[in-house]
Formats: C-alpha cells, sequence, structure tokens
C-alpha cells in the first residue's frame, strides 16, 4: 500500500472547525512540531528522523562563513546530514520508490521523482515562472498539461490558492498516473501567507482555510481511488504579532555591525562586522566574530524586549546564538537607518539577495499612489523588454500581522495530524513520522 502525506502548513486545531471536508477524512490529533518551527527545519526532520540541530537545516538561511555569505532557501538535498527516509527504506527494500512534491529541499534530491518551484530568471532582469524536475522532460510535460506553474501567485503580493491548485492537480497526476511510487511527500502552502499578511485571527482566514479544504480533500479523493492511505498534517501554527524587533539595526547602534555604501545602497559587511543576525520570522540567529565579546552580546539579547530566550548555537549554521521571539514578536532582517539608504533589494520580491527572511514581499506598499496601476505598467515595460526595478514592497514592518517559530502554548494553536488509516495510532510529533512512516508506508 503507498502513502501519501500531505503538508499544510499554518493549519490548527482550531482552524480545522472552517475544513469540514479534511475533517470528516478522520480524527485529528495534535502533532507538536520540530524546534525552530520553519519549513526547511521541519521538512528536513521528517525526511531524515533527526531535529534540525542534527541534519543539518537549521533554518530557512544562515551565514556561510567559508562563502561569507547569507544563504536563504538553498534547495540542495546535500545540505542534510543525515540520510533521507527512502534511502534508509531501501536498506530494507531495496525497490522502495518516493515522489518528492514540492517538498524542502526540492533540488539534487535521491527520490525517485521530485518537482519544485525553479523560476526562470532572464538576463534582462525579468522573472517567470518554471519549475524543476530529476525526470528528464517532465517539468516540460507539467507545464503542457497544466500550464505554466503561477509562480506569481505562489510567492509575492499576488500569492492566492492557484499556486496551491496547480500543486494539488499535478500531485494527483503524477502519484496516480505517472511516477507511482511507495511515498509521496506533497507540500501545499496556502495557509501560511495569508496567516502572515492578515493574522491568523483574521475574519477571512476561514475563507482561505475553506478553500484548502476543497484543494486537498479533492487530492485525497484522487489519490485514495488509486489505493493509496493518506495523511493531511501541519508543521507549525501561526502567532498573532504585533511588534518587529530590528535586531541588525540594534547592532548597528551599538557600533557592532558594520555596512558598505554603493549605488544600489547599504549592504552589511559580514566579514567586518562583529555581530549580525540572520532573522528567520521568530528565530534569528546570530553571528559573534569576536569570542571575548560573547558575553557581552548575550548580555544585551537578553534584555531586549520581545526577546524571549538566548541559546547558545547547537550547530555550526546557527551561529553563536539561537533567539527566540516572545509570541507577539517577531524579528526583521532590515540593518538601515534611513530608508532612502535601503538595497534597491529591499523593495523588490528578492527572497536570495536578502540576508534574512522578509514577508512583507507579500505586500504592495500601501503609500504608493495608484499602486495596481504602476505595478500594470512596470510588468508592461517588463514585457516589452525594457530594464526596470519592480520596487513596490513596503519597508514598514508594522504591516506584518502573522509569525511563527515557537512551539505552541495551547491545543488550539497545535498544528494536527489526519489520517484514512483510523486503525494506525497518530506520531507523538512531527519529528515522529519519520519512524511512522517507516513502519506503516
Amino acid at each position: 500500500m503507498s502513502l501519501a502525506i500531505i503538508e499544510c502548513p499554518g493549519l490548527t486545531r482550531r482552524l480545522m472547525a472552517h475544513a469540514p471536508k479534511l475533517s470528516a477524512l478522520g480524527q485529528a490529533h495534535n502533532l507538536p512540531p520540530v524546534f525552530p518551527a520553519l519549513t526547511l527545519p521541519a521538512h528536513g526532520a521528517l525526511l531524515t528522523g533527526q531535529p534540525p540541530e542534527r541534519h543539518g537545516l537549521v533554518a530557512n538561511g544562515w551565514y556561510d562563513r567559508a562563502h561569507d555569505q547569507v544563504f536563504m532557501w538553498r534547495q540542495s538535498e546535500g545540505l542534510l546530514d543525515a540520510p533521507p527516509l527512502w534511502e534508509t527504506a531501501r536498506q530494507q527494500r531495496p525497490d522502495y520508490s518516493c515522489l518528492k512534491h514540492f517538498w524542502w529541499p526540492g533540488m539534487a534530491s535521491t527520490a525517485d521523482t521530485t518537482v519544485n518551484v525553479r523560476p526562470v530568471y532572464f538576463a534582462d532582469g525579468r522573472k517567470s515562472g518554471g519549475v524543476y524536475s530529476n525526470q528528464q522532460g517532465l517539468a516540460a510535460e507539467l507545464e503542457s498539461r497544466f500550464g505554466q506553474f503561477p509562480l506569481f501567485q505562489f510567492w509575492g503580493p499576488a500569492a492566492d490558492i492557484r499556486s496551491t491548485q496547480w500543486i494539488c492537480d499535478t500531485a494527483a497526476w503524477l502519484a496516480t498516473e505517472r511516477a507511482p511510487a511507495d511515498l509521496n511527500l506533497i507540500y501545499l502552502p496556502h495557509l501560511d501567507y495569508k496567516q502572515q499578511t492578515l493574522g491568523p485571527n483574521h475574519p477571512d482566514i476561514a475563507k482561505e482555510v475553506r478553500e484548502l479544504d476543497d484543494a486537498a480533500s479533492e487530492l485525497v479523493a484522487s489519490l485514495q481511488a488509486a489505493g493509496i492511505d493518506c495523511v493531511v498534517c501541519s508543521s507549525y501554527g501561526m502567532n498573532e504579532v504585533s511588534q518587529p524587533i530590528h535586531l541588525n539595526r540594534l547592532f548597528r547602534e551599538k557600533g557592532w555591525l558594520k555596512t558598505v555604501r554603493n549605488a544600489a545602497g547599504e549592504l552589511i559587511d559580514f566579514a567586518e562586522s562583529d555581530v549580525f543576525a540572520v532573522s528567520d520570522h521568530q528565530i534569528a540567529n546570530v553571528y559573534v566574530r569576536n569570542e571575548a565579546m560573547r558575553t557581552e552580546v548575550r548580555g544585551f539579547l537578553e534584555k531586549l524586549d520581545g526577546v524571549d530566550s538566548v541559546q547558545v548555537g547547537r550547530h555550526e549554521r546557527e551561529g553563536e546564538f539561537l533567539l527566540t521571539a516572545e509570541k507577539h514578536a517577531w524579528f526583521t532582517y532590515y540593518y538601515w537607518l534611513d530608508d532612502a539608504l535601503a538595497p534597491d533589494f529591499a523593495r523588490t520580491v528578492a527572497i536570495h539577495a536578502k540576508p534574512g527572511y522578509d514577508p512583507c514581499e507579500m505586500l504592495i506598499d500601501p503609500t504608493i499612489a495608484f499602486a495596481k496601476a504602476k505595478v500594470i505598467s512596470k510588468v508592461l515595460r517588463k514585457k516589452l523588454g525594457f530594464r526596470m526595478l519592480m520596487d513596490v514592497i513596503p519597508l514598514d514592518a508594522n504591516l506584518i500581522k502573522g509569525s511563527h517559530g515557537r512551539l505552541p502554548e495551547s491545543d488550539e494553536e497545535m498544528p494536527v495530524w489526519i489520517s484514512t488509516r483510523s486503525d494506525l495510532p497518530a506520531p507523538a510529533s512531527f519529528i515522529d513520522v519519520h519512524a511512522w512512516a517507516l513502519t506503516h508506508g
């Protein structure tokens, strides 16, 4: 019997009230997340059965000392420090197969079939939707059958259910017809993004949950009809937030963080900075170049308003300190003291260029007059081949209403586990899904 694990981040016990179709599949169990409760740490934990400090994907991005560079959203499976689930399963069953669909990390995978988002970056600055597959010709076949992947509905101000629907439609076809596998890992990100911009308690979130409910339940029905057991689960819930914490600005005011300025604005000079942070939602990794400063830096961090805990880094990628924000707070990557000197990428969707996570990429700057008309004009100019900057992203972190990374404090906030196999016990936590899949998959 084949197994599909469908991961829907942001789906909690409280939100299940708006998902009647998924609720009808089976009992919803609590599924405590890994820490940090972030995408790459969670997906790596399920793949390897190890916590982030052991499998190595400690956040969605980190500072690489050898390259003197912050890497955000790296996709290579080679970053894992432990073998993935299917390789472990093949020790007992050499023919064990896996379809990995939009699961992170998604590239350089040893899974039989992997598909993930890979935008096309043109030399003239244009960007368009695209997907990658390790199966020759499969990406082109998917886009021929189902249309181009809707990249701008996957991430950015226009993100909506269309990208998740595309993932569902292609996953159903792959798992049942094109690439049947013993294990199917499928990632549906819809609920995450809307909760960050609206807040998890916003009335419109109920509509977003219903849209996910329709898409995910249709996927489950297709998979079950093909004899595939299904699990719908989530790796974390969202917290309502109202306090952004600008760690790098504070370090700069202390004289610890250094910048360089060029025609594109200010950039962090990592090699010359004594202290800087790579922020990731409600988690921040703090790097301290001067060992003699560690006690002073820790004391400073522990006194900061909105910081809940300061831990010593558990893995080289985490830096010297691992920070967790209080429930109502989150960490920005901002380091400039004057918006006029912000780097040009700050006002754009540029997830790989920014030295930290920027949820404002899902919003259009509300201070721009006739913003929609400006966006349309810029898109048309790009299509005509003109170089231009899509600088419509706000620099106001107070616009963000939801974040994650902390462990939940109540049952209502807990991620969920729903299985079509009611005869099997639920795993004790998200990291235990690895062993559960090896035993029951």
